[in-house]
């Protein structure tokens, strides 16, 4: 598992690394919640998913994304906000070792 670093911005996009996959994130905090787009290569992949505490966003090995992501909450059980960003919750690539 890695820790991907975020910002406490509501809304936000970075690119990173995962599994030799070159990844371009958009993070949008909405009043119903924050939710991910990820373009893997400059494709779409998933847009729109809601992020929720511990719970997979990609899910799906039919989308042929190598590993996973999902938020934590290191104080509690609560759904991430971007004022708590890499404090509270944390953004984790789970590597294929990691889900199985």
């Amino acid at each position: 598992m890695l820790i991907v670093p975020t910002a406490p911005l509501a809304n936000q996009t970075f690119t990173v690394l995962l599994a030799n996959q070159p990844c371009r994130i958009d993070l949008v905090q909405k009043s119903n919640g924050m939710f991910m787009t990820i373009y893997v290569n400059d494709a779409l992949l998933l847009a729109g998913v809601i992020c929720e505490n511990r719970n997979r966003i990609v899910r799906s090995r039919y989308l042929g994304f190598t590993g996973d992501l999902e938020f934590r909450d290191i104080a509690g059980n609560a759904d991430p906000v971007y004022t708590g960003l890499n404090s509270r919750f944390f953004l984790c690539y789970l590597e294929a070792a990691d889900i199985a």
